[in-house]
């Protein structure tokens, strides 16, 4: 097989190099930006820095001038503007500090220190100037400030200051000249990086297009055309070792196979139906074909046996079909007589038929009644029940009117012994009390009559309660009596339902019996005319069989020539 690298591993080396790529152009980028920030701020402070060393050297240069004025001219506003700037504005000392907050180099402090040593040198000379201004001696002042040692000490001064803006504007310009050197580098980088990752996409999409969407499609194409059955398609890829020429080796081979595998089921099927059954089957087939190859050889094998028992049995049917005529014969005659003792048992069974049904009406006609009676005995019960329960309540309340007559005894026996007292009293009392004496009288024979009634009531309620009692003894054993009658009369009504239900079911049973014994008729009847058939049926299938035996005798069998 031909050598070729693999699609997988030339794809992740373009797409590997795609990224780091893509890693150096992030890196261009946030390093540009950096160095675009730095450019930007050393722009700002190389302005600052221009800016407070002017600022610085334009407070001396004032502070000169104006000590100069007020020498010349004694004007008052020229010696404040002095002070002014001195002790209020300070633009030296202000300058020189916002400079000392960007960044000075050591050098560049050197001299600023030189041109500080040498402004405190002249403050004395411009006091000295001032004062004689102020007194009116202007040519001491002039001299004072235009003399050769405060000029040689400006001059001095003005050169220090040249000489420190040049130092100062070559440092920023060099630095500002490095970074934006290395802004064009990273800028350029950026672009390159770009560049190459357009190239390598470009040349990654390219090798998918040619290297693998191609050969897919055609694949898609072959696999089709083998889906369909059409395994002679032109198919010009060639194998390789690669992954795509893998899957061609592979759709080469499957189409090999497949068509070795179809020649090989052509020819054997082809001889079967020539009626050769003497062919042998290998055991060549790979993988899901193997089982299309067992089942050949299963029908090969099917076949040979079936075809020998069918050339076997097409003689034994024939044979077979002689006694048969025989039979049908015998079989004829014997259903006739069949047919007449079936009729005289279908008439049998149909009077016992009617009988049973006779049955069955009176048996559900007892089921009803004893139904019937059974809920009769039922209330009856209930009502007894009832009658029990009421019983029981009139002896409670006869206890109860028991308990009020002795509060009446407990009354009239009280109501007696209030009489005597009250007679006594009266008997006391004399003549006053004659009319009470006669009301205790009248009250202790109330009394008395009271007591006796109650008596009266006691025994007569001692009479009821004791028939309350016997009645109630005699409605409980009237209450197990019909509870007793209940329960047979319940086993009664179950006994006469099952016999209704036996007498049910014996009518259906019958009833299918003689259905059956009716169907059995018709199918005697039947067999008489059948039987007449089957003799000639029976010499019909003796000649078919000899044209079976024929027809197998032209296959060529295992074991059989």
């Amino acid at each position: 097989m031909k050598k070729a690298i693999n699609q997988s591993t030339l794809s992740l080396i373009l797409n590997g190099v795609s990224v780091l790529t893509l890693l150096f152009l992030v890196f261009s980028l946030l390093s540009y930006s950096k160095v675009n920030a730095k450019l930007k701020q050393d722009y700002d402070d190389r302005y600052e820095l221009t800016y407070n060393a002017n600022r610085f050297m334009n407070g001396s240069a004032y502070l000169t001038n104006e000590v100069r004025a007020f020498a010349a001219t004694g004007m008052e506003e020229h010696y404040q503007n002095y002070w002014n700037e001195v002790n209020t504005l300070k633009n030296r000392d202000q300058g020189v500090s916002a400079m000392q907050e960007i960044g000075l180099t050591s050098d560049e402090q050197a001299l600023i220190d030189d041109m500080y040593a040498l402004s405190n040198f002249l403050v004395p000379l411009e006091e000295q100037a001032m004062e004689e201004a102020m007194n009116g001696e202007k040519e001491a002042a002039l001299d004072y400030v235009y003399g050769v040692e405060y000029s040689t000490s400006i001059a001095e001064i003005n050169s220090l200051k040249e000489q420190f803006l040049e130092d100062l504007d070559d440092r920023t310009l060099t630095q500002i000249q490095e970074l934006e050197k290395m802004a064009s580098f990273f800028d350029g980088a950026i672009i390159v990086s770009v560049l190459l990752v357009i190239i390598f996409q470009l040349t990654n999409m390219i090798f998918v297009k040619t290297k693998i969407l191609r050969p897919v499609v055609k694949v898609r194409d072959q696999m089709g055309q083998i889906s369909q059955g059409n395994l002679s398609a032109d198919f010009d890829m060639v194998s390789n070792t690669s992954e795509i020429g893998m899957l061609v080796d592979s759709i080469h081979d499957t189409k090999r196979e497949l068509k070795r595998y179809i020649k090989d089921i052509e020819y054997k099927l082809a001889q079967m139906a020539q009626g050769n059954m003497e062919l042998s089957i290998g055991n060549d087939y790979r993988g899901e074909f193997l089982p299309i190859q067992n089942a050949m050889r299963e029908i090969l094998e099917g076949l040979n046996n079936a075809l020998s028992r069918i050339h076997t049995s097409a003689g034994m049917v024939s044979e077979e079909s002689r006694r048969m005529a025989l039979g049908a014969q015998t079989l004829s005659s014997g259903t006739v007589q069949q047919a007449a003792a079936v009729e005289e048992l279908s008439a049998s069974i149909k009077e016992i038929y009617d009988q049973v049904e006779r049955t069955s009406k009176d048996s559900g006609d007892a089921e009803a009644s004893s139904l019937e009676a059974s809920g009769k005995l039922r209330v009856c019960v209930e009502k007894m029940e009832e009658l029990k329960v009421a019983m029981e309540d009139i002896s409670k309340s006869s206890h109860q009117i028991g308990g009020i007559i002795k509060t009446i005894e407990d009354i009239s026996f009280q109501t007696n012994i209030l009489a005597l007292n009250a007679a006594v009293e009266a008997a006391r009392a004399g003549e006053a009390g004659k009319g009470f004496a006669i009301v205790a009288d009248e009250v202790q024979s109330l009394a008395n009559k009271s007591a006796a009634s109650a008596q009266d009531i006691t025994d007569l309620i001692e009479s009821s309660m004791k028939l309350v009692a016997h009645g109630t003894s005699l409605s409980g054993d009237t209450m197990e009596a019909l509870a007793a009658v209940t329960t047979g009369a319940k086993r009664a009504t179950e006994l006469i339902g099952q016999m209704a239900d036996s007498a049910s079911q014996q009518s259906q049973s019958i009833k299918q019996l003689k259905l059956g014994m009716e169907q059995i008729s018709e199918v005697v009847q039947t067999n008489a005319a059948t039987a007449q058939e089957s003799a000639a049926s029976a010499q019909e299938l003796q000649s078919q069989s000899e044209e079976l035996r024929t027809a197998v005798s032209q296959f060529k069998l295992r074991g059989r020539r």
